[in-house]
């Protein structure tokens, strides 16, 4: 795992190495160990290592093939290079490392862009082919790990993290409108292309590019919809796939935990790792709360107590989110529209002093339907399918298990037309400005790609199409901020391909989600979590906080800030009169008090400089 960077003048005027050590030097967090520059004519290339397969000196990028016809900067991990190494050795090649670096650059050698469909893994690479000039690049299926550019007439900046791009841009940094509008409106980020910055954009998951004599050409390698395989047809299957993808991602040279939340996700990875793996020396990773406060799930973390000898614990609170608040808006460059990933990053930071490679469960509510809303799709299904006893029974099954009308206020939310779906958006906020509003949500996309799907499976495709890579993207910055690696064994494409063609049925069955994660982890999980009726993941108790003396002062003085008001983004008074609703309790609106609180300081840390 690594950071990657680069310069590609287009008016042949040579690039210097200094531009490109400053890029390193903006993300030397993602490589500690080791870094190295290649600069040749008008093509600088950079990397800064984090060491996980073959320690030595051998994975010192950038790589060079053993013909030095071709140069590599790879940031990822290729988790079949043992299994592909093989067949290309029967195929004339010869190895000199044991890195899965030069397996990669060896099999693009080989098959060229076709090799991307061999590899099993999360990646941004690029590649410089000395003879020709042409630059490849690519990024992996699903967008687990990140590439960012910004191309102009004269130049390509690309690196794994925004800030590098910005400290060496001749360009001033500007706000992306549409992106602060998605997020204010739906909580949503990084559905498209673009980001925050309106002048730099991200190559998207399964998409990779060339640059020739020609310019810049993008295009998709890989789209999930057309790679759908045979369905699943029993749990018994499913978890065969599954313990092949945990054991891909245990090969490391370096030490292995698990981010242990007390969910189904994480706790399946965690007991196949005991029940089928044999692995008692395990450590663990979890972020606990107060009893019985938001986001606490201490009660299923601690039923692993008498199994694991290694668990290590972290009590996020209001306080640390404050002294980590400036370090914490850096490290993710964007907004995020919760305090979620706080718990994560505050995870991640405990797990970096004890291991360099964690497991966890990122992905798994995207292809097994996890989350709440989902039902919503599910009864618009049955309904479009005219399965009106089938519908009645799972909504009887839906309010028995969980007490709770969302499910069908979700499903009435989706039957409407998409402009009635934004408009609604818009008013459930409340405090956006119309004139804003007014400009951006007709351009808007997430209420049709997203909330417009037509079934349950189109809904899961369109997860990992429009939402997907935005808690991937966090995952990433929490991770690599503190030089540990994060693996995801759910996003295994050979698991993702097969469950999205599975039956809806054996996703969502009286009242349940994920059902045939469950029935798979029949005798291996604990049956207290084996059959958790809630949904909580990475929480933080934030309506409580933002009611702190601490937080109190520092949200009114946001809201008050002149800036703030000259954003003209937010109705001050609406926002302030929403707050005091908040601090009475007489409504929970923790996540966007967060929002507004983000958003601001992001715009002073990188677009007011």
């Amino acid at each position: 795992m690594c950071g990657i960077c680069g310069i590609v003048n287009f008016n042949n005027s040579p690039v210097q190495e200094e531009p490109i050590r400053k890029m390193m030097l903006h993300q030397k967090h993602r490589g500690p160990d080791d870094e190295g520059v290649f600069v040749h004519n008008n093509i600088g290339l950079g990397f800064v290592r984090l060491s996980i397969i073959d320690l030595s000196s051998a994975g010192h990028q950038p790589f060079h093939s053993s013909n030095e016809h071709f140069v590599m900067v790879y940031n990822g991990e290729i988790y079949n290079y043992i299994e592909l190494r093989e067949e290309l050795k029967t195929l004339g090649h010869t190895f000199h490392t044991h890195t899965d670096t030069e397996v990669l650059l060896t099999a693009y050698q080989q098959w060229g862009k076709d090799c991307l469909h061999r590899l099993n893994g999360m990646w941004a690479f690029v590649i410089y082919n000395k003879q020709s000039g042409e630059i490849f690049g690519a990024r992996d299926r699903f967008g687990i790990k990140p590439f960012y550019y910004q191309h102009t007439d004269n130049q390509f900046l690309f690196a794994s993290e925004i800030p590098p791009i910005l400290k060496i841009s001749k360009e001033k940094p500007l706000a992306d409108m549409q992106s602060i509008f998605d997020y204010l409106a739906f909580n949503r980020t990084d559905q498209t292309e673009a980001t925050f910055f309106k002048n730099i954009k991200k190559l998207q998951h399964g998409h990779c590019f060339t640059i020739n004599n020609s310019g810049l050409k993008i295009s998709q390698w890989y789209n999930l919809r057309d790679n759908l395989k045979e369905p699943f047809i029993n749990a018994d299957e499913f978890k065969e796939y599954f313990n092949s993808s945990i054991q891909l991602r245990l090969r490391s040279d370096v030490p292995v935990g698990v981010c242990l939340s007390g969910g189904i996700d994480s706790s399946s990875i965690t007991s196949t790792l005991l029940k089928d793996f044999d692995k008692k020396d395990l450590h663990t990773f979890s972020a606990v709360y107060k009893a019985g406060q938001s986001g606490d799930e201490s009660h299923f973390i601690h039923i692993y107590d008498s199994q694991l000898k290694n668990m290590h614990l972290i009590k996020p609170t209001a306080n640390s989110l404050f002294e980590d608040l400036i370090d914490f808006v850096r490290c993710h460059t964007e907004p995020m529209p919760s305090t979620g990933p706080y718990a994560q990053y505050k995870v991640m930071q405990l797990a970096s002093k004890n291991v360099v490679v964690t497991l966890d469960g990122q992905g798994a509510d995207e292809e097994l339907a996890g989350y709440h809303y989902f039902y919503g799709f599910y009864f618009k299904d049955l309904l479009k399918k005219l399965k009106i006893w089938h519908l009645f029974k799972e909504i009887y099954y839906y309010m028995i298990n969980h007490h709770s009308l969302f499910g069908l206020l979700t499903f009435a939310y989706f039957l409407l037309p998409k402009t009635m779906r934004t408009e609604l958006r818009v008013t459930k906020a409340g405090y956006i400005k119309p004139e804003f509003a007014d400009e951006w949500q007709v351009s808007n996309s997430i209420a049709g790609n997203l909330y417009g799907s037509a079934s349950l499976h189109d809904a899961l495709l369109n997860h990992f199409e429009y939402k997907l890579e935005h808690l991937l993207k966090w995952e990433d910055r929490n991770s690599m901020h503190f030089s540990l690696e994060s693996r995801v064994p759910f996003l295994d494409y050979r698991l993702v391909e097969k469950i999205m063609s599975t039956k809806a049925e054996l996703l969502i069955n009286k009242g349940m989600t994920k059902y045939l994660l469950r029935e798979a982890m029949r005798d291996t999980l604990p049956e207290a979590i084996r059959m958790r009726k809630d949904k909580i993941g990475f929480d933080t108790p934030q309506d409580e906080w933002f009611r702190s003396e601490l937080w109190q002062a520092f949200v009114n003085g946001i809201l008050e800030s002149q800036s703030f008001v000259n954003r003209n983004i937010i109705d001050v008074n609406k926002a302030k009169i929403l707050y005091k609703k908040h601090l009475d309790k007489k409504l929970n609106i923790s996540q966007e008090i967060w929002k507004w609180v983000n958003l601001e300081l992001w715009f002073r840390e990188f677009i007011d400089v």
